[in-house]
């Protein structure tokens, strides 16, 4: 706890406890001359220079006990007037215990103290307001600066306006809101009006001399989205949109948090709700591994751990640059520096066995897989030795080093596959409940497309519009589930966190999005038309490719849990010594790097596994309908 002295050095401290001083005197000797008509009989004015020299150290005492001087008065709040009422309430009520215990209240007015104590706090409430308000309007006349307006008079709208008015420095000078509810139009926040609907955004920004617009809402569907980044075109002015207030928590400020408008906000996916004391309880002052950590979902899952307090961090991937891209900055970006990095594959036995001993794990995030659909199509027995044989020695090993939990991350390709890499995450899912029934409890977390992932399709159509088209899309209506990695990662370790064994849990991954609308809306996002000033050109569905994903197969029954967005799957487990006779039959075949054997082998262990008559072939450029992110 800081102690109330702690700031006595600032010349600042001082001024502000003089003048509060001030007030105290003040208010008691106000308190006299209103109780007695600024006429106080000769034996009441006696009273006040006595309780004067009691009354102004007490509050003074108190006021600093309470923290009222270690907060700055320009960002004076309601935890501050709390903090007002209650110290100068103790203090009326110590000067009563005092002049009760000395004298029995004989020869004093009670109402005296009643009016000090409501004169104590107008004026010292009033000193800060004053201060507040007069920093509040030096900001909003300093400089021209770009003048600002926000879509959006809610809770984000009004976080955003108290920041450009305290904040000079950004440059942004609000004049209005813009805002679909009825019932805030011609209202204002903070002196600021509310000037109509978003479909008048045109017409109020060439009214008001806009230069910018700010897009500051906290919920939105993908169409109230749309229609909000339509009319900001249509006014043909910059904009921005400030992210989700759960992306806020960092420090780093509200305006500063503004960016351009992405396409994971056409999504319109609400904020994650975490069981963050459950989290906490997994990973905090725990070892924690991660493996593929240098991969979209494995880096993200790290950043996200390291806010819960673990001991240690460990770090596994084979790839050297994106090892040292994630320690990088872990260390120096965010300023963890209890790291252990491991450059290796887990397909090495002998290594996980030694990396396991040594650091005792007691959580392990499994997100080391080869992901991308037509590489594993021309290449199936990498597949087979990364994900499925990978995963079966990382395990094995788990449950020989007596790790506590083992978090499988999967896929929604692992539903009915039609290509090999589906297929190899289904066979995972099948060990993962073969070695459930041991001590480590395994779980598996089944989810769609990561937006902006590594080989992901957002990535690949904004070099295709940037190049000036075409935007290539397998099918016109090809679809997929997707979410953002923050929403992927946070509900990976809030999956874990339930798990009690054997489970494969699915995300609830919204509505699919249609490719072709996707490469529209991204192509809207970058200021141009689609099929006018970019083509979209349909190149037809890859081998192993889906028209559309699915989270759930045949036979797997779905049961909601107490997080909204997380469901169970329940399903017979499989026949240990049938799982692992196939899997051996793969290793083998993949071992002579024989394709058909090896479709043949996921074909036995997953029935459901239904290749294409040209799987094994691969196809050839590039195409939006074939991203695969776990």
């Amino acid at each position: 706890m800081r102690a109330p002295l702690a700031n006595a050095r600032n010349p600042r401290f001082w001024l502000m406890a003089g003048a509060d001083a001030l007030l105290f005197g003040l208010s008691l000797w106000l308190a006299y001359q209103l109780r007695f008509d600024f006429a106080p009989p000769p034996a009441f004015a006696e009273q006040i220079p006595g309780l004067l020299v009691a009354a102004v150290p007490l509050k003074a005492a108190l006021f600093l006990l309470f923290g009222l001087y270690r907060g700055m008065w320009r960002y004076t709040g309601l935890t501050d007037l709390k903090r007002l009422v209650r110290a100068v309430a103790l203090a009326e009520l110590l000067l009563v215990v005092v002049i009760l215990y000395r004298h029995g209240f004989v020869g004093f007015s009670r109402s005296v103290f009643v009016l000090d104590g409501l004169l104590s706090l107008l004026l010292t409430s009033g000193l800060r307001l004053g201060v507040r308000t007069f920093f509040a309007r030096r900001a909003g006349t300093a400089g021209p600066g770009r003048r600002a307006l926000i879509v959006g008079a809610g809770r984000a709208g009004e976080m955003l306006l108290r920041e450009m008015n305290a904040d000079p420095g950004l440059g942004l000078r609000p004049v209005g809101f813009l805002d679909d509810d009825p019932t805030k139009r011609g209202r204002t926040i903070h002196d600021l009006p509310v000037l109509g609907p978003v479909s008048e955004l045109a017409a109020v920004a060439a009214r008001e001399a806009v230069d910018e617009v700010v897009i500051a809402v906290s919920r939105a569907t993908p169409d109230e989205m749309r229609a909000m980044l339509e009319a900001c075109r249509a006014s043909g002015l910059p904009h921005k949109i400030l992210p989700a207030l759960d992306r806020l928590l960092d420090g780093s400020g509200v305006a500063a948090a503004l960016r351009e408008v992405d396409y994971a906000d056409l999504l319109g996916r609400e904020e994650v709700r975490l069981d963050e004391a459950g989290i906490r309880a997994m990973l905090a002052g725990r070892v924690i591994l991660v493996t593929g950590c240098g991969g979209s979902i494995g880096s993200e899952l790290a950043r996200r751990i390291i806010g819960f307090g673990p001991e240690r961090l460990v770090l596994l991937d084979q790839g050297e640059y994106n090892l040292y891209a994630a320690r990088d900055e872990l260390e120096r970006e965010l300023g963890f520096g209890r790291l252990a990095v491991v450059l290796g594959s887990v397909t090495d036995r002998a290594l996980l066995d030694r990396v396991l001993a040594e650091h005792r794990p007691a959580v392990i995030f499994h997100a080391a897989a080869y992901k991308h659909v037509p590489m594993m199509e021309e290449n199936p027995w990498q597949a087979v030795r990364n994900n499925v044989l990978g995963t079966r020695e990382l395990m094995a090993a788990a449950v020989a080093a007596g790790v506590e939990r083992f978090v499988l991350v999967s896929t929604d390709k692992a539903v009915r596959p039609t290509n090999v890499m589906g297929a190899s995450k289904r066979v995972t899912e099948l060990l993962m409940a073969c070695f459930a029934e041991g001590p480590t409890r395994f779980m598996a977390v089944r989810f769609g497309n990561v937006l902006g992932s590594s080989g992901s399709v957002v990535p690949l159509f904004r070099r295709q519009i940037g190049r000036g088209g075409p935007v290539t899309v397998t099918h016109p209506e090809a679809a997929r589930y997707f979410m953002s990695i923050t929403e992927a990662a946070q509900l990976i370790l809030q999956a874990g966190a339930m798990g009690r064994g054997g489970e494969v849990f699915v995300l609830d991954m919204g509505v699919p999005v249609r490719i072709a609308d996707m490469a529209r809306d991204l192509i809207r996002l970058s200021g141009k038309e689609p099929d006018r000033d970019v083509r979209i050109v349909f190149t037809g569905l890859r081998p192993g490719e889906k028209l559309s994903e699915e989270l759930i197969t045949e036979g797997e029954g779905i049961l909601r849990t107490e997080h909204e967005k997380i469901l169970v799957l329940g399903s017979a487990p499989p026949d240990p010594g049938f799982v692992a006779r196939g899997v051996e039959r793969l290793a083998r075949a993949a071992e002579a790097h024989d394709a058909a054997a090896i479709r043949a082998a996921f074909r036995e262990l997953a029935p459901e596994y239904a290749p294409g008559p040209d799987d094994s072939s691969a196809g050839s450029g590039p195409s939006g309908g074939g991203e695969d992110i776990p």
